[in-house]
């Protein structure tokens, strides 16, 4: 695994994802159940927002 390089007047931070109580319960029931069984947990993946466009993201004065 390299570093990344950043481009010079580009500012890169990498932040840890906040996570809820319902995220941490999920996590471990997982874990759990790929202990007890050897399998793993199916779950639903939460759906995501919409990214914007390109032409959405330009304002124009």
């Amino acid at each position: 695994m390299t570093l990344g390089i950043e481009p010079k007047g580009v500012d890169l931070v990498v932040e840890p994802t906040k996570r809820s109580k319902e995220d941490l319960e999920l996590v471990s029931r997982a874990i759990a159940h790929y202990k007890a069984t050897g399998e793993k947990l199916s779950v639903p993946h939460p759906k995501s927002k919409r990214s914007k466009t390109k032409k959405e993201l330009i304002t124009k004065p």
